[in-house]
């Protein structure tokens, strides 16, 4: 059903099937431009998922690499058509990091690392608030607002009763330490990670202050996995003009180790769980 079609990852499955047309006709991304008398960014784009594809491109596409298989064209051009339609972010307008919400939708598992923030999955709503009030300080109120609801509905793939998101996250000490919106606040959203770190598929650990040096020190990032074998892992890390996401497997490699290496640096499940809960009555005095 067209409900059911998520447009982003829809996107990266044509650009794959796409990418693996042109490498079987042995051209490169500038030689097809210059045949479509485009930008070779524009093919990269398509490619890569980052651009919504018409039909027309596909169509065009599979002219330069001689598809003759008529049935392969239509499937292409069928994917083309699902994924321009809209995925539920899309009715709360322009949402600048709208890509990585379209892989998180049908991500079947999600690793994070944030040295400063509790990961947005966690949050409260009056710590997400006060976050983005005080990271954005120049976003208007109803954009703020617009945003903690984009937030509030993200966190549904982990209340989910069928296939929730498994989620994997590794804080650091800083983390729950900044006074984001007051003590109050903090003691509320702590105790909330707490109790959403006592599910199944919610597992949270701690890196203390105490543990020095660590593979986390270069900052935040988020390791994508999907239910479909098809689609590659994605690595997002999060910018302040543009985002970045590497899909080599040699890159999700390299970041999947400096995460094993994190977890096995980090207080276990129980020492986190605890540690957490301590810190949480601390905003009470």
């Amino acid at each position: 059903m067209a409900s059911n079609v998520n447009p982003t990852v829809r996107r990266r499955r044509l650009g794959q099937e796409l990418r693996r047309l042109r490498e079987l006709k042995g051209m490169t991304a500038e030689e097809v431009a210059e045949r479509l008398l485009v930008s070779q960014s524009k093919i990269s784009r398509l490619e890569n998922g980052r651009r919504s594809i018409s039909q027309r491109d596909v169509r065009d596409l599979c002219g330069v690499y001689e598809v003759e298989d008529q049935r392969v064209v239509e499937s292409l051009m069928q994917m083309a058509k699902d994924s321009r339609q809209q995925g539920w972010w899309h009715s709360f307008g322009d949402i600048p990091y709208s890509v990585y919400i379209g892989l998180e939708t049908d991500a079947a598992s999600l690793r994070v690392y944030d040295p400063q923030v509790v990961p947005g999955l966690l949050q409260t709503r009056a710590y997400a608030q006060a976050l983005i009030r005080g990271a954005l300080p120049e976003t208007a109120p109803a954009d703020i607002d617009k945003r903690v609801q984009v937030r509030m509905r993200r966190q549904e793939r982990i209340s989910a009763a069928e296939n929730p998101l498994r989620l994997w996250t590794v804080l650091d000490e800083a983390a729950l330490r900044r006074v984001v919106g007051g003590r109050a606040v903090m003691r509320e959203q702590l105790e909330h990670l707490v109790e959403q770190s006592q599910l199944p598929h919610v597992t949270v650990q701690v890196i203390p202050f105490e543990m020095g040096a660590h593979p986390g020190l270069n900052g935040q990032y988020a390791i994508l996995e999907f239910p479909d074998a098809a689609d590659s892992s994605v690595v997002y890390i999060e910018g302040v003009t543009s985002d970045l996401y590497l899909e080599k497997a040699n890159d999700v490699r390299k970041y999947s180790v400096l995460y094993e290496h994190l977890r096995a640096q980090a207080l276990n499940v129980e020492q986190s769980r605890q540690f957490i809960a301590d810190m949480a009555k601390s905003y009470a005095s």
